[in-house]
């Protein structure tokens, strides 16, 4: 079991701070309505980003113009295949367990706007689907049998943990109708189907996974994991912690690096740095420049390149991927892998923040066939100004087109054409 510290107790508001006081009480609907108020804070990233989402989908690049090269559709092989016949099973028990009016408002096409729509802020922004916390015992069952049945052990374990996590993080500060275990939405894209492309999405505070299948190949992105804070210090689920791999994975590359190599990687010294540009921290990113609605966003490579590092601090790199994609199961994650590595001539390592052992950072790992970010943050529903280390997120995205598996989906179509 994962030591616990309790360190984030430090920082908890007293329980009559307006931060929590004024929204105890509402449900998610309510605070919805009170989040997208104009002049408030939640209702100024709402603004920022409500427009994004509907904007044509192009993904992630490094310099705005889509490679089409580099997420070629192939059946999967047998040792790299996706578990679709589980996830074809549990995602028919889900659909059996649905009224109509429930089945209807969770199902949407295959490339469905709505795929874009996740986020994972507490508030919400866009109802998509069905939202867990309002269905019954039996639903609940039935969808986390299609995440279990979808992704790999350690990732189902990953994605629960997150979910407890926000409960506690709900019951701590006394808003367990705003942050509780099952205030996420889930959502069905496509009809499952044995090599169709189809898939699912379940977003809400501090996670959202976006999973497609076709033709026996399975991506995963986008995914945000994060937490605040990143463990559960008591009750029952005591020792559980959440994203330790991820930023650890990011610290070992750091501490690889020769003394020039890790110069270069530093694009900023300090977490908020005199030598930004204006926007370089955004209010509720802060950081990450890969998050929810930044579909189409051109992300300059920084830092430095993989393939200039020697081959052991090349293969820390290749560690920390795989930690990210973690989420996939076995096969699919080294069909992943494989790419991660033949595209390392065009991968680079980045950071922002100090190097120590327990400094606060920003890194990001990035090619044209993944890209992946850790940033510690500022206090939420926790009182600090500051990043500090319990408070995490973490980005992985799919660039050139196949976040949502869409290059994938854009592929199938053309070899088979809707009749």
């Amino acid at each position: 079991m994962a030591v616990v510290t309790g360190d984030f107790r430090r920082y908890l508001f007293p329980h009559d701070h307006p931060r929590l006081s004024e929204i105890r009480g509402l449900d998610a609907a309510e605070y919805a309505r009170v989040a997208s108020r104009p002049g408030t804070f939640t209702g100024g990233l709402i603004a920022g980003w409500a427009p994004l989402y509907r904007a044509p989908f192009r993904g992630v690049t490094e310099n705005g113009i889509l490679r089409r090269d580099v997420h070629p559709l192939t059946p999967a092989e047998a040792s790299d295949a996706a578990p679709v016949a589980a996830m074809v099973e549990a995602a028919t028990t889900l659909l059996d367990t649905l009224s109509d009016s429930d089945r209807a408002r969770l199902c949407h096409d295959v490339d469905a706007v709505e795929w874009q729509t996740w986020a994972n802020p507490e508030f919400l922004q866009f109802d998509t689907g069905l939202r867990l916390e309002r269905t019954t015992d039996a639903v609940r069952d039935a969808a986390m049998e299609l995440m279990r049945a979808s992704l790999s052990p350690e990732g189902f374990e990953t994605a629960r943990n997150t979910m407890a996590v926000n409960g506690f993080l709900g019951e701590t500060v006394d808003l367990p109708t705003i942050l509780n275990e099952w205030s996420y939405n889930l959502a069905l894209y496509g009809r499952p189907h044995p090599t169709a492309p189809w898939g699912w999405q379940l977003f809400g505070h501090h996670l959202a996974l976006n999973c497609l299948v076709v033709d026996g190949r399975m991506t995963i992105g986008p995914a945000f994991l994060g937490a605040e804070p990143d463990e559960i210090d008591a009750g029952p689920r005591a020792g559980v912690r959440t994203l330790g791999r991820h930023t650890a994975a990011m610290r070992r590359i750091m501490a690889a690096l020769g003394e020039s190599h890790r110069a270069q990687a530093t694009v900023y010294r300090s977490m908020v740095d005199p030598a930004m540009p204006p926007g370089r921290v955004h209010p509720g990113d802060e950081r990450h420049l890969a998050g929810a609605f930044q579909d189409n966003r051109v992300i300059p490579v920084e830092g430095v390149r993989v393939a200039d590092l020697p081959d052991a601090d090349a293969a820390a790199v290749d560690d920390a991927v795989e930690v990210f994609l973690h989420l996939l199961p076995d096969g699919p994650r080294r069909a992943a892998m494989r790419g991660v590595v033949d595209h390392r001539d065009e991968t680079w390592f980045c950071w922002i923040g100090g190097h120590g052992e327990d400094d606060v950072f920003y890194a990001r790992i990035q090619s044209p066939v993944v890209l992946v970010e850790v940033d510690h943050h500022c206090g939420v529903f926790l009182d600090y100004d500051e990043p500090k280390p319990f408070h995490v997120h973490t980005v992985l995205r799919i660039p050139h087109g196949n976040d949502y598996g869409r290059s994938w989906v854009h592929q199938w179509r053309q070899r088979r054409p809707r009749s």
